[in-house]
């Protein structure tokens, strides 16, 4: 394998292509090659639905309706080692993976990972299993973007963009859908819109979808009735359907994850767990069938040439067939109530347990089912002002999906090019944007992001927010930048800017303390007004006062904070200890390398912490407590204590402020002290800090 990315990435050194021209022709392979995974995809899923079920039917015919419970259950038992042996990164629904992969690893992705993805979640959902298929290709195009880049010895970037680019590619394959899958890949993955990255995403999407409609047909997901908005007071329906959108997004949200930790923390075999799901999803499916107003087709009809697809209930499988039913109106309002719940429900077993799909097609499903209920009540009470229930559910689903993924962008456009109906935009962009706003402030992750949380990584606009907490300022700061006086002329300003080419200075006054900053703008703005006499003109007169700064013991996050909501370049760094005095320079390219630091930083970590878990686990651990008024610790020096050699204070919080302890160290009445140590002597030291102290001490 290294022979061969080492022949790879030599021949692509030989070779001498215009700029850019690269990039698009890989972006175009991907967008090709997903396509064709997700034409293989969706025949293997149908291949094995169809030969399931009707082997169950036929080998087993009086199995009767308990075939939904047992053809599920031997979905998993199949797809449950591959999983667990092979590619534990096809676990779930797949873009948590992706987005670690963006986020900790340059992009890099197992081979592996694309071929366990496909079979694992082919085996889930064609037998079955609540979820879609569109998280799957999802992870099978990135795997295939991020192998490309590895196999031709690309930089990070490089690879990230092309990990983006089968993403979108996968987007749009599976529900014809280009823009979508463009929108997908910036406002999920990237978390920003990179304008040189930008084409190369766009072209794979546009190759996927014409390679996808090449075998599938052109036609959109969704066969739609012309709806129409014609009442404004309609716009206020929409608004609070986004309002109740949000609160079963997040419903879902927090239901996938609970059912996550439960199978995660149960100490039982991981290749058997997702069994154990698919048998709660099966017995749901059996109950859903006993429900009244359930059409079932039975064996001898199935025999007689009944569709499969209407064999299936409703809680399996990704549910676009019973969705389009929705869109029509052709649904009883107390089922769709129902499946509002019964839907994430059967999800949550589905992935919840380890099994492999999607939570995008699940999404639609729950927000059409929402959608076409409220639509139902909205019809009975304003009949003359509410319109059809079927533009409801099509609403509905970009409502829940945006609130669930928080990105309405995707959602809104997903919806459009999925029903090819432009007449709703104005309600899907009102109530997408609603639904994303009050889930956000409800909850502030959304269900792609929860699970990354749940392993210690946060990251806003593509970057793990964590490690820049883990990065302080002046470790990447320019200690000693270029600065200007206020009373300098505004001549030596112009000659300084020139001779520099930098874009901005801090500015000092007579006694060498930040007075303001002035930036190359700054300089433009007063040259490019005619009314104003240059001759005479200070710095002062054109540079900014006051500016916001930074410490240089404070995480770079937090400059990001203050950089944000004005979009500023640049930061001075002034110290803590003397009021005003510059110390540094901080600027975006700083921002960026400390990204970089504090990503080594943090895997070199987990490294450490791997290979040393199983001996602090067995011999070590942290305590922590408290100190209360007449404990004997309290107005002493650690140095005074005599502890143990086999401990170690690690640190002390004061007043909401960390303290690294040195053996002068005073303790206080309210300290809260962590102390690192052997098991077998930590109640010892315990006992030391927290004794009643003598009555003269």
């Amino acid at each position: 394998m290294a022979d061969k990315i080492s022949r790879s990435g030599r021949l692509l050194d030989r070779t001498t292509l215009p700029e850019g021209l690269l990039p698009l022709i890989l972006a175009t392979v991907i967008g090709a090659l997903t396509g064709l995974a997700a034409v293989f995809f969706i025949h293997l899923i149908a291949w094995i639905q169809h030969g399931s079920y009707t082997a169950a039917y036929y080998l087993f015919p009086r199995l009767g309706m308990w075939t939904y419970v047992l053809v599920p259950v031997g979905g998993a038992l199949l797809g449950g080692p591959l999983i667990a042996w092979f590619a534990s990164e096809a676990k779930g629904h797949g873009v948590p993976e992706v987005m670690q992969a963006l986020v900790m690893r340059g992009g890099r992705i197992r081979p592996r990972v694309a071929i366990v993805k496909i079979l694992a979640s082919a085996l889930c959902i064609g037998t079955g299993g609540s979820a879609g298929r569109e998280g799957p290709i999802v992870q099978v195009g990135s795997a295939l973007g991020s192998v490309t880049g590895q196999l031709l010895h690309l930089s990070d970037e490089r690879i990230k963009n092309l990990v983006s680019c089968g993403a979108a590619a996968g987007i749009a394959a599976t529900f014809n859908a280009p823009i979508a899958g463009v929108a997908f890949a910036i406002e999920v993955l990237m978390g920003e819109l990179q304008v040189r990255m930008f084409g190369n995403v766009v072209i794979s999407a546009v190759a996927a979808s014409i390679v996808s409609q090449k075998f599938l047909g052109d036609r959109p997901a969704f066969t739609v009735p012309t709806y129409t908005f014609d009442s404004p007071v309609a716009i206020l329906l929409y608004l609070a359907l986004g309002l109740v959108a949000a609160l079963v997004g997040v419903m879902f949200i927090r239901m996938l994850s609970w059912f996550e930790d439960l199978f995660d923390n149960w100490r039982f075999p991981d290749v058997l767990k997702p069994a154990v799901g698919a048998l709660l999803l099966g017995l749901l499916g059996f109950g859903y069938l006993h429900l009244p107003g359930i059409s079932f087709s039975g064996p001898t009809e199935f025999q007689l040439g009944m569709p499969l697809i209407e064999n299936i209930p409703h809680v399996y499988g990704s549910g676009f067939t019973f969705i389009e039913e929705a869109l029509h109106g052709q649904v009883s309002f107390w089922l769709l109530f129902l499946l509002i719940f019964l839907k994430p429900l059967a999800t949550s077993f589905t992935l919840g347990s380890g099994n492999s799909g999607g939570v995008f097609a699940p999404s639609l499903f729950i927000g059409a089912m929402l959608g076409g209920a409220m639509g139902m009540l909205f019809q009975y009470i304003l009949p003359q002002y509410a319109g059809s229930p079927g533009a409801y559910a099509l609403v509905g689903m970009s409502a829940v999906f945006a609130a669930a993924a928080q990105a309405p962008l995707t959602a809104m456009l997903i919806v459009f090019e999925m029903s090819n109906d432009y007449s709703l935009i104005l309600p899907l962009m009102v109530t997408a944007v609603t639904a994303t706003f009050f889930a956000q402030w409800l909850y502030p992750e959304s269900i792609y992001t929860i699970k990354l949380t749940r392993r210690g990584i946060r990251f806003s606009q593509g970057r793990d927010m964590d490690i820049m907490q883990g990065v302080q300022v002046r470790e990447v700061m320019n200690p000693d930048p270029v600065t200007v006086h206020a009373s300098q002329p505004l001549a030596e300003l112009y000659q300084k800017f020139q001779e520099t080419n930098y874009l901005g200075f801090p500015v000092l006054d007579d006694q060498d303390r930040l007075w303001g900053i002035v930036t190359l703008q700054d300089m433009r703005r007063a040259l490019s007004q005619d009314s104003v006499k240059l001759r005479g003109l200070t710095v002062s007169d054109v540079a900014v006062p006051d500016p916001i700064t930074v410490y240089p013991d404070e995480p770079i996050w937090t400059a990001i904070q203050k950089m944000a909501p004005r979009d500023l370049a640049r930061l001075p760094v002034i110290s803590r200890e003397e009021k005003n005095k510059l110390v540094g320079l901080i600027s975006r390219s700083d921002i960026l390398r400390a990204y970089d630091v504090g990503l080594v930083r943090k895997q070199r970590g987990q490294m450490l912490e791997k290979n040393t878990s199983l001996r602090r686990q067995n011999q070590n651990e942290f305590i922590e407590f408290c100190l209360m008024p007449g404990h004997q610790a309290v107005g002493r020096q650690l140095g005074d204590l005599n502890l143990p050699g086999q401990v170690n204070v690690v640190s002390i919080e004061r007043a909401g402020e960390i303290i690294i302890p040195q053996q002068d160290t005073r303790f206080e009445a309210g300290d809260i002290v962590t102390v690192f140590g052997r098991k077998d002597v930590l109640d010892q030291v315990q006992r030391i800090f927290s004794s009643a102290g003598e009555e003269d001490s």
